[in-house]
């Protein structure tokens, strides 16, 4: 029987629970609870135990540093907001730092969601993926989906003309690939010397 993988669904959409990133996670999860053991963090619950001022010295709370350890992989979802990811998740990268390249991310699979208005989100897609393969990812095939008002609106109105743009349907593959990712067993992958004890330091003179 395969092996049941661990994941952890990371909503760092500005709108928590409350929106539309939320709601393709949701989906993603009722497909993945029936063969991974699935755990949802939003980024109010991610954050609620950080100390006061641990978002300015970039420290990850103790819960979700936990959280990442066990996970076998990840799916990320976010809304689009001026061609990027939230600021919250940019917050959340931000404070990853100090975990780049250790077992945290390594080796592991990632996928992401990302929700739009219209535009922006394949933009904000690509470049999630590079930052998550920096972090240590890897990704799947066809692991990453960017969900369109614009492209549902289409789809209803003319549902041959749209059957190129990415539907809800589609999120069956992401999840597939990444359950399919997350059943292999670590690799001895190896990860490039990383800055630990200056990465914060001042460079630049007044």
């Amino acid at each position: 029987m395969p092996r049941r993988p661990r994941l952890l669904l990371l909503n760092g959409a500005l709108a928590g629970n409350g929106g539309n990133t939320a709601a393709a996670l949701a989906a993603a999860r009722r497909r993945l609870v029936r063969n991974a053991a699935v755990e949802t963090l939003t980024r109010a619950e991610a954050f609620a135990d950080t100390p006061a001022g641990g978002a300015l010295r970039g420290d990850l709370p103790p819960a979700l540093v936990e959280a990442l350890a066990r996970a076998d992989g990840f799916l990320f979802g976010t809304g689009t907001h001026w061609d990027g990811w939230s600021s919250v998740l940019q917050q959340f990268l931000e404070m990853a730092t100090p975990l780049e390249g250790t077992s945290a991310w390594l080796g592991k699979p990632a996928a992401v969601v990302v929700t739009e208005h219209s535009v922006g989100g394949k933009a904000v897609l690509s470049r999630l993926q590079g930052v998550l393969v920096t972090l240590g990812c890897g990704l799947p095939p066809m692991s990453g989906l960017v969900l369109s008002r614009a492209a549902l609106l289409a789809a209803a109105q003319d549902p041959a003309a749209a059957r190129d743009f990415w539907s809800r349907s589609d999120l069956g593959v992401v999840c597939h690939n990444l359950l399919t990712a997350a059943r292999v067993r670590a690799q001895p992958w190896k990860a490039w010397p990383v800055d630990r004890a200056d990465f914060r330091g001042r460079w630049l003179e007044a």
